[in-house]
């Protein structure tokens, strides 16, 4: 996997250092409109909102406190300590009946490092009821614009086994390329043994590819997955299979 820009751990081919802390953190404007609701109640709505990216983690979003409807929220004693950013105070959300306990978190005296964090509130995605990038309901967490997802059609052979027995073979394979994630490799339903393959009740969301149905063969669970209505960075791959697994095997040929 490549180290992204914010990792502890710099690239070996580079002709310069990167001077400061092994644990990097970064705070870039996030360039839409965003919403969350709670119990029938927008909570937060914002078009300063920011990702704080972190080294190691995905970014979190962060609210200017007037972005917040801070009359639905209580403050509690919980309290969490990050040696990068400081101690965290939190709150509950309540709207209407429900309570969402601990949902949102702020830095109110960060260290000085990140003194920019102050007046910022952040949210546990999970624990809101819905998610708004535009007017468009998000879900899993929201893009990071640096994040990329590049498919390419490729006439480079693609074997595929399980335990030696060959389940896929395509000449017509496509290869998304994700940022910080190993290329994967996606064959044609056409060119994949779907006798062999059942599918299982596990579907995933992600957000730059869209909702994934998995596959599994009777000794073996969830070991392939396509994606039925891909996001439009990921389009390509509507029709195909990638598959992996501890007793998976996907070998590529170096030429066509």
């Amino acid at each position: 996997m490549p180290p992204g820009p914010l990792a502890t751990t710099p690239p070996d081919a580079t002709n310069y250092t990167i001077s400061g802390p092994p644990h990097r953190l970064l705070r870039t404007e996030f360039p839409r409109r965003v919403r969350a609701d709670f119990g029938g109640v927008t909570v937060l709505d914002t078009t300063n909102g920011a990702l704080v990216h972190e080294s190691n983690l995905l970014p979190a979003l962060y609210v200017p406190a007037d972005d917040v409807d801070t009359d639905v929220l209580t403050p509690t004693d919980h309290s969490t300590h990050c040696p990068f950013k400081g101690d965290a105070s939190y709150w509950s959300i309540t709207a209407g009946d429900r309570t969402a306990e601990n949902a949102v978190w702020a830095y109110e005296q960060p260290i000085d490092d990140a003194g920019w964090l102050q007046g910022w509130f952040a949210f546990y995605w999970d624990r809101l009821d819905r998610w708004f990038d535009e007017d468009e309901e998000v879900f899993g967490h929201l893009r990071d614009p640096f994040h990329r997802v590049d498919v390419r059609p490729s006439k480079r052979r693609v074997h595929v086994t399980i335990d030696g027995e060959l389940i896929a073979e395509s000449a017509a394979a496509k290869v998304l390329s994700e940022t910080g994630l190993p290329n994967r490799w996606y064959l044609p339903e056409r060119d994949v043994r779907t006798d062999v393959l059942t599918r299982s009740d596990t579907s995933t969301h992600c957000p730059y590819k869209g909702q994934s149905t998995y596959w599994s063969t009777d000794t073996h669970d969830d070991i392939a997955w396509s994606y039925p209505e891909p996001f439009d960075d990921a389009r390509r791959v509507a029709g195909h299979l990638s598959f992996d697994g501890d007793d998976v095997q996907v070998e590529v040929a170096a030429t066509h």
